[in-house]
């Protein structure tokens, strides 16, 4: 939450009285693993990654900077070496951390233990030997120590990002089925239909426990898509029929519930989406931004799909013809002006173009070129990409998920050069730890909570799609 004081001198009453509600309705935001409401930096975040112990149930405690001084990962574990030889991990079955000899038993025990969730599934290295290799190890053991046994999967473990967004929340499902963990993926899906509302919607956000996070902000549309995208990414990539049945209930309320809101035009209503912005300040605040429309687009393909596999005819035929009139409605609304955030003439680019390139939807020539055309307009000295063109926040501060964003995409479209120039830039500015961070300021240096679990999802997806395809809706 931004923080501040309002200056005593210079201006008038009137400046004054538009700074004070200007800063109470930007104070009233919170910032997600996905979201990019703007912030100025805070102290309070600063650690390089969190300790884990490979123990039951999952614990992650950050490492605070004083002591990340010199200290490193044990290879293929959450377990952390200081500077001076001993170790620091959290036992298990634990929540606190605690600092050993290197000849503690429990030392071997947590390496162990972390290495043969790792030797489970696969750690993706993007075709390049091991290049890549520790990024995506420290990816998916980061995204296991923020994912409750619950299946709350937390945005990050700072206060104002410990809490759990469907839309970040489905990318993991779709980062842990693409890695060989399906039991996390199923664990999140759980979760998420545990927490759905009876109309298919999702609160904004959740709390650890999975009560909806009472803070007065409206439901964002976007979730219902991108949880029905991870749904069906599961299910193909798992291949795990049996879960299906548990699942359908949530796949029902919310591709009917997507099937209703459309409008005479095929749009979906406004709303906000991973921006975390409400759609009265958008350039065009009757219509729905690319934000919200993409994820809808892809989640009544992926519900189509999940109705054909479940043999229910009916439901297939609807949620198809309501995913074709959003099709239609993108050609004649976004298409015309470049696919832009907001469909008007002059409409900002930002990374929601990439929502309706692969692997969320099949290729597109002129989407393909409004992509490259967002990522010229957002891009930084620094090498990573503002959220959008004209971004309002610190025009020097670059976001890891945006630039991931853009990777995934030049991975899953074939553009390996791209996705690597992007990869290479995330993986050299990590953390002195190794750890993913939500931002990059001008100097380089991480400038937001870390590691995030919605890049660390990004990164092992492009990936993976650098080794083989990813499922399209």
């Amino acid at each position: 939450m931004p923080r501040g004081r309002i200056s005593k001198r210079g201006g008038s009453g009137v400046r004054k009285v538009r700074r004070t509600a200007g800063l109470l309705i930007v104070a009233a935001l919170v910032a997600t693993g996905g979201a990019t409401v703007p912030e100025p930096p805070d102290p309070g975040w600063a650690s390089p990654g969190l300790v884990g112990g490979g123990g039951w149930p999952f614990a992650g405690v950050p490492l605070s900077p004083d002591q990340a001084e010199g200290a490193s990962y044990l290879p293929g574990s959450s377990v952390v070496r200081l500077a001076d030889g001993r170790i620091r991990l959290v036992p298990s079955g634990g929540e606190a951390p605690i600092t050993v000899d290197a000849s503690d038993p429990r030392v071997a025990r947590a390496v162990r233990s972390d290495s043969a969730w790792l030797a489970q599934g696969t750690v993706p290295e993007g075709g390049q030997g091991g290049a890549y290799r520790d990024m995506a190890t420290r990816a998916l053991l980061d995204l296991r120590l923020l994912t409750r046994s619950n299946g709350a999967s937390l945005a990050s473990w700072y206060s104002k990002w410990r809490y759990c967004w469907p839309r970040d929340s489905a990318f993991a499902v779709a980062a842990f089925a693409a890695t060989g963990h399906p039991s996390e993926a199923r664990r999140i899906l759980r979760f998420l239909a545990r927490a759905q509302h009876d109309d298919g919607m999702w609160a904004a956000r959740y709390n650890p426990d999975g009560t909806a996070v009472a803070d007065g902000r409206a439901p964002q549309l976007d979730s219902l898509g991108w949880v029905l995208w991870s749904t069906w990414f599961y299910r193909v990539q798992a291949a795990d029929q049996d879960e299906l049945p548990v699942l359908w209930p949530m796949v029902r309320r919310a591709a009917d519930h997507l099937a209703r809101s459309l409008d005479a035009e095929g749009l979906p209503p406004a709303s906000s989406d991973y921006w975390e912005r409400g759609h009265r300040h958008e350039q065009d605040p009757r219509r729905p931004t690319l934000g919200v429309v993409g994820p809808v687009l892809a989640g009544l393909r992926a519900a189509t799909d999940l109705a054909r596999m479940r043999g229910d005819g009916e439901r297939a035929a609807q949620w198809r013809h309501a995913a074709q009139r959003v099709s239609d409605a993108v050609a004649r609304q976004f298409a015309p002006y470049g696919y832009p955030r907001s469909p008007v003439p002059g409409g900002l680019m930002d990374t929601s173009v990439t929502f309706i390139a692969p692997p969320f939807a099949p290729a597109d020539a002129g989407v393909t070129a409004a992509v490259a055309d967002a990522a010229r307009k957002q891009a930084l000295p620094n090498g990573g990409v503002l959220p959008g063109e004209r971004w309002s926040g610190d025009p020097a501060v670059a976001w890891t998920p945006e630039t991931a964003l853009f990777g995934l995409s030049a991975a899953a479209s074939g553009r390996t050069g791209e996705a690597h120039d992007r990869l290479g830039w995330l993986s050299a500015h990590r953390t002195s730890m190794g750890v993913l961070p939500e931002k990059v300021g001008a100097t380089g240096k991480p400038a937001g909570p870390a590691p995030l679990g919605w890049t660390a999802s990004l990164v092992l997806l492009s990936l993976s799609a650098l080794e083989r395809p990813l499922p399209t809706p």
